[in-house]
């Protein structure tokens, strides 16, 4: 074999090992274009020339190779966040979070014209892969501006007390149905789970005033608190003593007009006495006069008018009755 021979004969040789390389590589290229592997969590979206083909189940399935199909896989069975006002760099029992300034997005103006600092989590899930690729451009993105206007749109109908301590979870619950809302609007195909407030704080530059504020506003109710516990302690005793009042002031009533009603039977019976004898009657009532005015009177001087020289003198300081006349032989 000449060396003319030998050349030509390595040269259809190494030109068919080329051939089966190249076929070799298309072949392996096709392979690994085609078999698609779907997560357990996810769902496989396949578009065949930009148009939207079919959506295959997890597991092993094959696309049309070299870019005729492509393939997205969407995790619909796993919950995904979304932060606002802060960024996880280790989860974990100790959670890093990241110090950037991100206060664009968490600083906004409550009703009362006051500043919050707010920071809050979006929790949700693709519940539709298909809206969720094809109806909305990038709807992350958009899913985070709808986010941020819900809540800037909550907190300007609120004030900052009541976003800061009272209202927090009302906030995370009305933001969360309007954010559903918007998301239905828009058939981005986003299911919100849920919104947690992470953290609430006013402007570090507001800070020392928002404090002194707070301090006022708790000695306030520690003031308020005391006056209520005076007013716990003197009112119902002024009320006890005043219905003590009544009470006494009612049964000192009903004595009076129990006497006022025997005094008037009393004086009814003596008249009626006295219309049947008259003379009896008041010879008796004399008597009885004089029985309750005598005990009270030390010394007394009984006179007869009938008998003008006559002086009787009657002493009742003691049990006996001396009787002393100046004509005393004339009446024995």
């Amino acid at each position: 074999m000449t060396y003319r021979q030998e050349a030509e004969y390595y040269s259809r040789k190494i030109k068919r090992n080329a051939r089966k390389i190249i076929v070799g590589i298309i072949v392996l290229a096709a392979v690994l274009t085609s078999a698609k592997t779907v997560g357990p969590e996810q769902e496989g979206v396949v578009i065949t020339l930009g148009k939207y083909n079919r959506t295959v189940q997890p597991g092993l399935n094959f696309i049309i190779p070299f870019g005729i199909e492509r393939m997205y896989k969407i995790p619909v069975q796993r919950q995904l966040k979304q932060e606002f006002g802060f960024r996880t760099e280790e989860p974990g029992v100790r959670t890093r979070y990241s110090e950037e300034d991100l206060k664009d997005e968490s600083l906004m103006l409550t009703g009362d014209l006051n500043l919050g600092d707010v920071e809050w989590v979006v929790q949700y899930r693709i519940v539709d892969s298909y809206q969720y690729l094809f109806r909305v451009r990038d709807a992350e993105d958009a899913l985070h501006d709808m986010s941020e206007a819900a809540m800037r749109k909550i907190v300007g109908d609120r004030t900052v007390n009541e976003v800061l301590t009272v209202g927090r979870q009302e906030v995370a619950t009305e933001v969360e149905q309007l954010l559903q809302r918007m998301c239905d609007e828009y058939e981005n195909g986003i299911r919100i789970d849920q919104i947690v407030l992470q953290d609430v704080n006013p402007p570090e530059r507001v800070k020392p005033a928002f404090n002194e504020v707070n301090e006022a506003r708790q000695e306030r109710e520690t003031l308020i608190n005391r006056a209520q516990a005076d007013y716990n302690r003197v009112i119902p005793r002024a009320r006890g003593e005043a219905r003590e009042m009544i009470q006494q002031a009612e049964g000192y009533a009903i004595n009076r007009v129990n006497r006022a009603t025997g005094q008037a039977s009393r004086f009814s019976a003596i008249f009626d006495e006295y219309v049947n004898a008259p003379e009896v009657t008041r010879t008796r009532l004399y008597y009885e006069t004089l029985e309750s005015i005598l005990p009270n009177i030390n010394q007394k001087v009984i006179m007869d008018e009938n008998n003008p020289n006559v002086l009787p003198l009657m002493n009742l300081d003691g049990d006996r009755i001396t009787f002393e006349r100046e004509d005393r032989e004339d009446n024995q």
